[in-house]
């Protein structure tokens, strides 16, 4: 069956740098349009990037432009996200995501 295993979240100081993975499993990964979401406390669910299976494009909110980048590996069937200059808003559980497919999360907690 379909499993997605997050890992890579943690405590940091605002304008640290943390690198979430998303480990892929019982499915062709690189078929597939890859996203990364978050629940914030308090506000809800965020979709934060996405990127194509093929081309590799990548999209992200805007919130996140220019510090988060997104990524993949189709041949380790696993996907990425650096996140860098990070900052206490984003505090959240971080969840890799396609079609109605959602790992368990990984808290990503952004404080002095």
């Amino acid at each position: 069956q379909v499993q997605l295993v997050e890992s890579g979240g943690g405590l940091v100081q605002p304008g640290g740098s943390l690198r979430l993975s998303c480990s892929a499993s019982g499915f062709i990964f690189s078929n597939y349009w890859m996203n990364w979401v978050r629940h914030i406390p308090g506000k809800g669910l965020e979709w934060v990037s996405q990127i194509n299976s093929v081309s590799g494009s990548t999209y992200y909110a805007d919130s996140v432009k220019g510090r988060f980048t997104i990524s993949r590996d189709n041949a380790k069937s696993t996907l990425y996200l650096e996140m860098n200059n990070l900052k206490p808003e984003d505090t959240a559980v971080y969840y890799c995501f396609f079609l109605v497919h959602w790992g368990q999360g990984t808290q990503v907690t952004v404080s002095s």
